[in-house]
């Protein structure tokens, strides 16, 4: 289902799509499409991005390319999926009761719940918001044991 979406490889690509997407949301999943939790997503996705096409821009960016490491390691990206969020290439943070707000790991559960999401941030967004509250139930959050080796 993933050719139905953009897949990223450059960074410049990635710098341009975070730079000219204006006044709508920046969808932007990290992962490869190999993995099953990031097809199960990228389905989610395709299904959704017509509906969310007036307000919101999704595309999937391969963690495997050499280039896109830099966004790896500033986004600090260790799970995947990762679905990081902008608007106006501003970097748009949601509290979802997780101990990390910088981006959503994990697929969604259905296609309705990553719409919700995607419209609160919009929202927010239109108010000048960087960080919004998560809509969902906290049974249809993700939750990832975070583990820190030599600490």
């Amino acid at each position: 289902m993933s050719w139905v979406l953009n897949t990223l490889t450059r960074k410049r690509d990635v710098d341009a799509l975070i730079r000219d997407t204006i006044d709508k949301v920046l969808v932007l999943r990290f992962g490869r499409e190999t993995d099953a939790a990031c097809r199960q997503l990228d389905d989610i996705l395709a299904k959704s991005s017509s509906e969310v096409s007036k307000f919101a821009t999704v595309a999937l960016v391969d963690i495997d390319s050499e280039e896109i490491r830099v966004y790896i390691k500033y986004f600090d990206i260790s799970l995947i999926p990762s679905t990081v969020f902008f608007f106006n290439a501003h970097h748009m943070k949601m509290d979802s009761g997780t101990a990390d707000h910088t981006k959503w790991i994990g697929a969604f559960h259905q296609k309705q719940d990553f719409i919700d999401v995607v419209e609160v941030i919009f929202r927010g967004a239109m108010k000048g918001k960087l960080i919004v509250t998560c809509p969902l139930p906290p049974e249809r959050i993700p939750k990832f044991q975070l583990l820190f080796k030599d600490v």
